[in-house]
């Protein structure tokens, strides 16, 4: 018990430390600039080449499936729904959590463990708004970015695997992206986006962050960042999908 009330007093002085830390002054741009090469542009090779493969997955898949029934015209709806409501934006967030939150853990935690977090303190340096928010601003910033890019390379590579092993016109997929899209599939995406962002970055900071016990504690933090930052990311998506369902039928 006393155990559990520690890691919440812990948790619950992070949180609070890094919210006020986002509002105050100062910013440090540079910093921020950093990150948002690392977590995003660093990342478009990874999430580009998953959302490829998966987009064109997914229409061969459809097709068979709807083949059995004669409902073809369904494959440019389906991808366009699958991969903008959902592949999209779990892609990204999981592509980013396996990439990202093990560097940042590991790195935040090996300046814990080695007494550099104490130095910047020692330097009158908010180790927060110095190694927190740097990264949890870019991730915020650059997960919708990624989710985009995403979303566009997963509709383009099922069009082009279902107009070049199928039957499918493109000219009727493109009609049939147009009957599926709904502007507000793309808020939906970049709402859960946003949270699989903010999550990402505000774990694998705090796991680095409370790291103790030397190396062994480092490769402890790295391991269970990415592996509470996955589950989060399903946790976020299972509940954006409960709460903002009425507006997706409508």
């Amino acid at each position: 018990v006393l155990a559990l009330l520690a890691s919440l007093g812990r948790l619950a002085d992070f949180t609070i430390r890094s919210v006020t830390s986002i509002v105050s002054p100062p910013i440090y741009g540079r910093l921020i600039a950093v990150q948002i090469l690392r977590i995003g542009y660093f990342s478009l090779p990874v999430v580009g080449l998953t959302a490829l493969s998966t987009g064109a997955v997914l229409a061969l898949q459809i097709y068979l499936g709807g083949n059995r029934y004669g409902a073809e015209a369904i494959v440019p709806q389906v991808v366009v729904l699958a991969v903008t409501r959902e592949l999209g934006p779990v892609i990204a967030g999981l592509m980013i959590a396996g990439r990202v939150a093990a560097a940042i853990a590991a790195e935040i935690g090996t300046m814990k463990v080695t007494e550099q977090i104490d130095a910047l303190t020692t330097l009158s340096t908010n180790p927060i708004k110095y190694l927190v928010v740097p990264r949890l601003i870019a991730a915020v910033v650059m997960l919708p970015v990624l989710t985009i890019i995403a979303n566009v390379c997963g509709v383009l590579s099922g069009m082009l695997a279902a107009v070049t092993l199928t039957d499918v016109q493109m000219s009727a997929f493109i009609d049939g992206v147009r009957l599926g899209y709904d502007p507000f599939q793309v808020t939906y995406s970049l709402i859960k986006s946003t949270l699989f962002g903010a999550a990402i970055a505000y774990l694998c900071t705090f796991e680095g962050y409370v790291t103790q016990a030397g190396a062994e504690g480092v490769g402890k933090a790295t391991a269970k960042a990415v592996v509470i930052s996955s589950i989060w990311i399903l946790v976020l998506d299972a509940v954006t999908a409960i709460l903002l369902a009425p507006y997706l039928q409508g």
